[in-house]
């Protein structure tokens, strides 16, 4: 699969199925983690989906029109922690809002950083894509931070406690453009399942 289009659509703060009903991609991750930096890079559209340094940046729900066939789903990132637990709970309802009520979603992309082994909100979240029955994919970001000889060790704590094989997981860097291939790959394989 190749995005030969790609336009930002709506942000929302309330899921609402948009219209028309195309199949959904959704990315979620925590704040930081690189998801912004991922679709612009995956669309190689240098500023479609805003990114900041501060973490937290992205507090909508953001949608994104590719190739005019199906809908790329920016959720807003988890444990920050800067946020209040109020503004923590609307976030997470506003995810749990969407996860529940869309019945587009062909494929969840689970992004977690490289470097670090998951977060508590990190095993949270792929458990709660698991109990859903959600397809998702594992794609560790930021990998251009680390040597290629240095990922299978980063790896070993992320598949254990993500419950995934090595070979379940991408490594991308939204630097060097490393894994964009097989993650194009992976979305054209889950958007195929529906047309068959």
């Amino acid at each position: 699969m190749e995005i030969k289009s790609a336009e930002f659509v709506t942000s929302m703060s309330v899921y609402q199925a948009p219209s028309p009903a195309l199949p959904q991609i959704a990315v979620a991750g925590k704040s930081n983690v690189g998801k912004s930096s991922l679709i612009n890079n995956l669309c190689r559209r240098k500023a479609l989906a805003r990114t900041s340094s501060t973490p937290g940046k992205t507090r909508l729900i953001n949608l994104f029109l590719l190739n005019g066939s199906f809908h790329l789903v920016d959720l807003p990132g988890y444990g920050f922690a800067k946020v209040d637990k109020q503004e923590k709970q609307r976030w997470g309802g506003m995810m749990d809002k969407y996860f529940r009520e869309t019945d587009q979603l062909r494929l969840t992309l689970h992004l977690v950083d490289i470097r670090h082994e998951p977060t508590q909100d990190d095993i949270q979240m792929n458990a709660f894509l698991r109990g859903m029955g959600l397809p998702f994919l594992v794609v560790a970001t930021k990998a251009d931070k680390i040597s290629r000889g240095a990922r299978m060790k980063q790896l070993a704590p992320i598949c254990r406690q993500l419950q995934v094989q090595p070979w379940q997981v991408i490594c991308y860097s939204s630097e060097t453009g490393d894994g964009r291939e097989q993650l194009l790959d992976a979305l054209e394989e889950a958007l195929k399942e529906e047309n068959q």
